[in-house]
């Protein structure tokens, strides 16, 4: 599961993390299901920090690899933001669970610049840990059934690995059936 990484206790490290998880992190629930001292935090070199390198480089199974993606859709001229966590082997249903979720008439990923302005974090580093409280944080049930997963930190130098149900206990989660389509 770890592959070669060297994981921390993720508090222990906000050199690795961005403000918002550090922020996060500081915050987490004493009686959370999973305790902040369960999130661990690995560096990575940062120019492997996309998914595919990520895994080869690292030896880790796309299986245990998450992804947060931003989606966006407007409705009425207003901007509507969702963040999708799904693993690795699967692609996020944008134009149908996501789109009928934000209640728009298209969604899509939202563009670079909004999606790292909007949460403080690196792209290709964005993770569920920190989000806009406003935002509901959609996550595939395959994601919460995996004993634990490896998502990114908010930056590109690292990432984070934590037990899957944590990821459904965040601010703002709901675990969503269909979300996630098999790739392939």
């Amino acid at each position: 599961m770890l592959g070669t990484l060297k994981p921390e206790p993720a508090r222990s490290r906000p050199d690795l993390l961005a403000p918002p998880v550090v922020d996060a992190l500081a915050g987490w629930p004493v009686d959370a299901p999973v305790p902040a001292d369960d999130v661990l935090v690995a560096a990575i070199d940062a120019e492997l920090a996309d998914t595919a390198e990520f895994c080869a480089a690292y030896q880790v199974g796309l299986d245990v690899s998450a992804n947060c993606v931003v989606i966006a859709g407007k409705r009425e001229g207003v901007v509507r933001y969702a963040a999708c966590v799904v693993l690795a082997t699967t692609r996020a249903d944008v134009n149908g669970v996501v789109r009928r979720h934000l209640d728009v008439r298209k969604a899509s990923f939202a563009p670079m610049t909004e999606a790292v302005e909007s949460t403080g974090m690196e792209y290709g580093g964005i993770t569920p840990i920190g989000l806009p409280s406003d935002w509901p944080l959609l996550v595939d049930p395959r994601v919460i059934a995996t004993p634990h997963v490896i998502i990114g930190s908010g930056v590109r130098h690292s990432k984070i690995l934590l037990p899957g149900p944590a990821l459904g206990a965040l601010p703002n989660a709901q675990v969503v059936e269909g979300l996630a389509r098999p790739v392939g």
